[in-house]
Order: C-alpha cells, then sequence, then structure tokens
C-alpha cells in the first residue's frame, strides 16, 4: 500500500513539474531549462546545465526513472547518480548541454557574470536553438531567446529539476578529481563549501590554484574597515575586482546544498 501511495505522489509530482512547459509547447516548438551548481563555494568551477526534451512526448511508463525526476537538492546522491546516466545516455528523452567557468575566470569578471556566461554557453551548445528558456532564480543577459525567470524552478518545471542534476552531479564529480589534484581540503567530501574542517585547512594551507581569490574568508584574509564594505560577488554592478565576504562556518554550511 505504501508503495503505491508513493507511486501516486511521484505521478503528480511529474505532471506538475509538466505544467509550465506543456503551457509554452503550445507556442514554442522546444523548451530548455537551465540550473547552475557552485556559486556558493570557495573553490572549483560554477558548472551550468541546460536541458531540454527531444520532440516528443515522455513515457513515464517506459522510463520509469523520469518519476524521480525532482530538485536535485532533493534527492540522494545515489539517486542523484542514477538519474545522471540515464539523462546523458544515448536512449535519453532530453538532450544536455553542459558549461563551466573555472575559478580563474570567476575572479575576473565576478561570481555572476561568471554565472551568466556559462549559462548562455550551455543554453547555446544544444543541438537545437530552443525556442523559449526557463532559469532558475535569474534571467541570463544577452542571450537572444525569449525567457522566464522561475524561483525555485527545480522544483517547479521538469526540464530545470533535469538541469540541475546535470550540474550538481558533474560539478560533484569534478571536486572528486580536484581533490586528488589538491589533497588536504577534503574537496570530494565538501565540495568546496566552506565547512569548519574546509576553512581549517585553508588557513593551514593558504589556497590551492582553484580557490577563488575574491571570496573574502575569515582567518586568511587581511579584514580591515573596507572589508565589510566588499559585496558578495552576485551582483553585476559592483567592481570586478571585489572580495566575496562570507558568512560564518555556521552560516556558510546552509550553502552546502544551495
Amino acid at each position: 500500500m505504501k508503495k503505491t501511495e508513493s507511486d501516486h505522489r511521484k505521478r503528480e509530482r511529474f505532471q506538475k513539474l509538466l505544467l509550465r512547459e506543456t503551457e509554452l509547447l503550445e507556442t514554442y516548438p522546444l523548451v530548455a531549462g537551465v540550473d547552475e551548481a557552485g556559486r556558493g563555494p570557495l573553490c572549483g568551477p560554477v558548472v551550468c546545465a541546460a536541458a531540454m526534451r527531444r520532440r516528443g512526448t515522455l513515457d513515464p511508463e517506459k522510463d520509469s526513472w523520469l518519476l524521480e525526476v525532482n530538485d536535485s537538492k532533493q534527492l540522494s546522491e545515489e539517486k542523484r547518480e542514477m538519474i545522471f546516466g540515464h539523462l546523458m545516455g544515448k536512449e535519453s528523452p532530453f538532450v544536455i548541454s553542459i558549461a563551466q567557468a573555472d575559478a580563474e575566470e570567476i575572479d575576473r569578471i565576478n561570481i555572476l557574470r561568471a554565472t551568466h556566461k556559462a549559462m548562455r554557453e550551455a543554453v547555446l551548445g544544444l543541438r537545437e536553438r530552443p525556442g523559449f528558456v526557463l532559469v532558475d532564480g535569474t534571467s541570463i543577459p544577452d542571450l537572444g531567446i525569449p525567457e522566464e525567470k522561475v524561483i525555485k524552478g527545480d522544483s517547479l518545471c521538469l526540464v530545470i529539476a533535469a538541469a540541475s542534476i546535470a550540474a550538481k552531479v558533474t560539478r560533484d564529480h569534478l571536486m572528486r578529481e580536484m581533490d586528488e589534484l589538491y589533497p588536504g581540503y577534503d574537496l570530494a567530501k565538501n565540495k568546496g563549501y566552506g565547512t569548519a574542517e574546509h576553512l581549517k585547512a585553508l588557513q593551514e594551507l593558504g589556497r590551492s590554484p582553484i580557490h577563488r581569490k575574491t571570496f573574502f574568508v575569515k582567518g586568511l584574509d587581511k579584514e580591515d574597515g573596507e572589508a565589510k564594505k566588499r559585496a558578495d560577488g552576485r551582483r553585476a554592478d559592483r567592481p570586478r575586482t571585489e572580495k566575496k565576504r562570507l558568512p560564518d562556518p555556521q552560516a556558510q554550511l546552509a550553502l552546502f546544498e544551495e
């Protein structure tokens, strides 16, 4: 009985995730969803993904894994990996494009601009140009395609949820690779976020080449009167050389699954 109830809830969620896209498909032949992973960490890239379903209908009876698609933060690592395998597979009903901006680029143009740039690259990297784009929580400047900002879109739109999983899993894989290249920071576990252990390692080892130099770290960077005025790096209208002022370790933990 419990399994039936669970399946029923999944099917209801699946239908709700399709609502906005279904409306748009009456006007636009192809609709893409965009999301990012890694805006908050102290190191590593920000990874953006665009997901667009192929022409035709989705069949959860044939592809039962579709019922598991959800906001990546609501899924276990094991389930994200499973869905990611299907999303990227040859038989996937989705087309996925992934782009990233590394720490150097983030420091050079700031995190918001770097995120928007990677989002544009992800959308334009799709095999076919979408007629409309749904973006999680932001708008993409100079995209040249009709778009809509959807707050908490990864829990409201299927294509954004698929993009959120693709971005999150891709970045997790990259951070595991970086953990081998730059040991001591426990990047495979913390994925670059400012956990207490990561902050302690930074104070002992300093920044690695993949750490973001413009992200202020208490105890590592000199704090003066101007430090309190430094922006958080997400505002596009701030100076490009400013340093991001991060919250204390406990507050930073809330960004772990941003």
